[in-house]
């Protein structure tokens, strides 16, 4: 696959459509599953509760890879992406209802680099809280 955006048609600024993902308890343990990380504080609310959680807390790295979603549906590539890192700055508390919790995520373009590649700076947000800090992707455009 090839990114299907153009990097000639992109300036700093241009803002990537956001997005919101649902993570209820029933996405943990689907998550927990695929990736082996069973840690009892994203399914088990007492043991969450007992070392010092408000609640149930969604893997930060679900948390990580929701975000990312914004750039791979932008680009249509996933390999498109060079580089991701984030700085985990707050949980995503996970209530045990039919809602869940919502992961606001919005990104922009914040420098065009050499090679056909730009920056993108995300901002992830749960609760009105930043979920992810410094969370930055390098894209190679087309």
């Amino acid at each position: 696959m090839t990114a299907k955006i153009a990097y000639d048609d992109i300036e700093v600024g241009t803002e990537l459509p956001a997005q919101t993902f649902r993570v209820t308890r029933a996405t943990l343990v689907q998550y927990a599953g695929a990736s082996g990380d069973f840690n009892p504080i994203h399914w088990n609310e007492k043991f969450a509760k007992e070392v010092g959680l408000p609640d149930v807390i969604a893997h930060g790295m679900f948390t990580m890879a929701e975000a990312i979603r914004v750039v791979t549906d932008w680009t249509g590539d996933p390999g498109a992406v060079v580089e991701y890192g984030v700085r985990f700055t707050k949980p995503v508390v996970v209530p045990n209802d039919d809602q869940g919790a919502l992961i606001e995520v919005g990104a922009k373009v914040a420098a065009k680099l050499d090679d056909n590649t730009v920056r993108v700076d995300l901002t992830a947000t749960s609760a009105g809280q930043k979920v992810l800090g410094m969370s930055r992707a390098v894209v190679r455009l087309a």
